[in-house]
Parts: structure tokens; sequence; C-alpha cells
């Protein structure tokens, strides 16, 4: 699974990286810790306010971690922070943003506990010095009490794509986040994709990413805990 990540890329940055047409919102402060029911930048594509049958702008925009779907009664955040891309196409709470909401989370790169002996040993995973793309699905719930020009009457949230682990982070932990590589992306973000079949074959193709894990502080099992010295590399306690 994914629990918690990092990102620290400036909105700037993300956008050239990604090919962003437009920056919606203001820009968050870099993390090096987000957890679920925080709020992250991600990136979408949706056609314009202004004209819905218009082509489709791609995005940077703040969601929140923890997807509620659209028909949910009540808003529960967390729960639904990770879908497994095994059956994303098939799962009642997913399947419909699957086929029409899907978005990429930037990120330098993120966090899984090793079981130990001696208790769990936090981990950081990265792939040099890329920006990670995070396979994502987000939602639209509507606030019904709220009226429809008012600004908070739709929540925004996401979930991160989670697969089986077979490289050297299958060491740490069974299952990692789907990274979507370059030239996967267009496909990922187009909304013109919606047929299910074809989202599972696009799934399909991604590749194993290789991932260099390494221990770090166990700083990181805190959620307000946020800083740079987050990543760094510490020596396990059984090597001490």
């Amino acid at each position: 699974m994914c629990g918690r990540y990092a990102s620290t890329t400036s909105d700037k940055d993300i956008a050239a990286a990604f090919g962003v047409d437009e920056i919606d919102g203001d820009e968050l402060p870099p993390s090096w810790n987000i957890a679920p029911t925080q709020q992250a930048r991600v990136v979408l594509e949706r056609s314009p306010r202004t004209d819905p049958d218009g082509e489709p702008l791609r995005l940077l925009r703040t969601v929140t971690w923890g997807l509620v779907p659209s028909w949910a009664k009540q808003v529960k955040l967390g729960r639904l922070i990770n879908a497994r891309s095994e059956t994303v196409t098939k799962k009642p709470a997913f399947k419909a943003a699957a086929s029409r909401r899907r978005c990429l989370v930037p990120a330098d790169g993120y966090y899984e506990w090793e079981r130990r002996d001696d208790g769990k040993v936090p981990h950081f995973l990265h792939a040099d010095d890329d920006i990670l793309a995070f396979a994502g699905l987000y939602e639209l719930r509507p606030d019904h009490d709220l009226p429809d020009d008012h600004p908070d009457r739709w929540l925004w949230t996401y979930t991160i794509l989670t697969t089986t682990a077979h490289d050297a982070a299958g060491h740490v932990h069974d299952g990692f986040p789907v990274l979507i590589p370059p030239e996967l992306r267009d496909q990922w973000l187009d909304p013109h994709l919606t047929d299910p079949g074809d989202v599972r074959d696009l799934l399909d193709q991604v590749p194993e990413p290789r991932l260099q894990p390494y221990p770090v502080s166990t700083q990181v099992n805190n959620p307000r805990n946020s800083g740079p010295e987050l990543i760094e590399p510490v020596q396990p306690p059984a090597e001490r």
C-alpha cells in the first residue's frame, strides 16, 4: 500500500514536467510527509467550466487524500486512500472514477514499513531525482446543504492505485503504488478513455518501476513531522 509520501516540487516545475495548461488555486508548501486526509497537488484533465464540450484542459489543483464516492451518504475521509489496480474497474467505490476521473499524483517518493523482529522499520523509496507520477483517481461529492455557487459545494478527494511488488521494493512491503511512466501519462489522463476494458489494458501496459529503498528515521511515523531530514538515510537499529 501507499500510506505516506513526499512531494516537494514547486507548482512551476510540476507544470513543466506534466504539461499543465492551468494552475488552479494557491501553491501548497513542500511536504516530506503527506498523510491521509491531508491535501496535495494532483494533475488531471477536465473540460473548461465555460465550455463543457470544449477541449479538455490539463490542470494542477489541490485535492484531499482519501476518496469519498459521489454517492456516499457520509464523508469519511482517510478510508479509501488506496485502490487495488487489479480490481479498480469493478469495485463500486472506484469503477466510475476509473472510467472518467483519473489523475496523476506527483511525488518525490513514498514510505513503507518493513516488518522485522524488533519492530517496523520505515523506508523511503524513490527513483533518483525524477518526479514520480502515482496513478490516481479523483471524485467530486456535492454537499446538498450548500447552494450550487458556494465555493465549498464540492468536495474533491483522491486515491492512489497500488499493485503487488516483485522488484527490490518487495522485501520492504508486498505492495507499492502504480507509477505511470512519461510515455503513458497522456493516455492515463485522457478523459475520452472511458471504456473499463481499455482502462484495464492501459494498466496492464504499465511497467514495474525500479525504485531504490533505504531506511529512514522513525520520525516519519508521526504525520505532524515534516522536513527534509525525514528522507535522510539512517542505519537500521539491528545494524547499529
